[in-house]
């Protein structure tokens, strides 16, 4: 079941793309999980990355929805973001987030029904795997697109993902093998990186929502060939 945020501090046009989701699940036998937030803000301080798609109105009362969208993705790349708006100005703003495409008001069914399908080949091309792993509190699902890198301290790996970190005890040597493949790489004995996560390369270290990893020399020259190849070239 894939998560929908709708967040539009107008009531009727909220209830109405809200019967538009419904309407597309019963017409293409989906299920849908809809949450409604009235302003950019409430959806910013409540976010914790479980929407696979956000309607987004961009003029709110207290935070608009290109400043929420800005802050959403600081820390999360995949959801998908529909912009709803009474101005087409704003599409080319909208690059500046990755959102998919916006609508205009009023919003017809017939134009809703081709967004969301675009959304929804969108969504399911950018599910990844996922790693199950060991921790003090139990069996973890970690989605590989949410794994920033994996860290080794002492016997213990530590996997830093965009929902926090969690301890296993396992050798570096094993994760590795086990995301052969997969687009990541080991920047050192202590580090295996998911290239799709490198903000940047700089001072020998590559970034990584704003940490710095350290490249080792002998690793430097495979590890940016194997970040050139992720990156398309």
């Amino acid at each position: 079941m894939l998560h929908i945020a709708i967040v539009e501090d107008e009531e009727k046009y909220a209830k109405e793309l809200e019967e538009y989701i419904h309407r597309y699940g019963a017409e293409t036998s989906r299920q849908f999980k809809v949450t409604h937030f009235q302003d950019g803000e409430d959806l910013v301080e409540s976010y914790s990355g479980e929407f696979d798609l956000l309607l987004m109105d961009i003029q709110m009362q207290f935070m608009d929805g290109m400043t929420a969208a800005e802050k959403i993705r600081e820390h999360d790349q995949q959801v998908q973001i529909i912009f709803i708006t009474n101005r087409n100005d704003y599409a080319i703003r909208g690059y500046e987030v990755d959102a998919l495409d916006y609508v205009l008001k009023p919003v017809s069914y017939y134009i809703f029904a081709k967004k969301l399908d675009k959304a929804l080949s969108r969504i399911a091309n950018k599910k990844s795997e996922t790693i199950t792993i060991s921790t003090k509190t139990g069996v973890r699902l970690i989605k590989l697109e949410e794994l920033y890198y994996i860290e080794s301290d002492a016997h213990n790996l530590i996997y830093h993902t965009a929902k926090g970190a969690f301890v296993t005890r396992e050798r570096i040597k094993d994760a590795e093998k086990a995301l052969e493949g997969k687009g990541f790489f080991r920047s050192n004995k202590c580090y295996l990186v998911n290239l799709q996560h490198v903000d940047g390369i700089s001072d020998g270290c590559c970034e990584i929502h704003g940490e710095k990893l350290l490249i080792s020399r002998a690793r430097r020259g495979e590890f940016m060939e194997a970040l050139s190849r992720q990156m398309g070239g």
